[in-house]
């Protein structure tokens, strides 16, 4: 099932901004969050929809046993020491799409 990218509003027709479950932001795309990883069981627990910077900022940080251990609700990974700088940043920023880092994790 694909989701879409936007919900239609009736009286002007105008599409209704999507929020990051992360930073908060309004944002014109979000993707779909695994709280726990497929890998780690969580193919059908809780997931969040996060925009790309936040999505791929999670999976640079993190690995997925940390993921499904430790940051396995939207509040843990909000109060995330190793996130605060980021979201710092990220909230002061229109910033909608940045280069997926995750291959540069060794």
């Amino acid at each position: 099932m694909r989701r879409k990218k936007h919900e239609w509003t009736l009286p002007g027709l105008l599409p209704t901004a999507l929020r990051c479950g992360l930073c908060e932001r309004e944002v014109q795309h979000t993707s779909r969050h695994h709280l726990v990883p497929r890998e780690e069981g969580g193919r059908y627990g809780p997931v969040v929809d996060l925009c790309q910077p936040c999505h791929s900022t999670v999976h640079l940080l993190f690995t997925n046993r940390e993921l499904a251990r430790r940051y396995n609700t939207v509040e843990s990974l909000r109060s995330a020491e190793e996130l605060q700088k980021y979201l710092h940043w990220v909230r002061r920023n229109r910033v909608e799409r940045i280069s997926n880092r995750r291959a540069r994790r060794g």
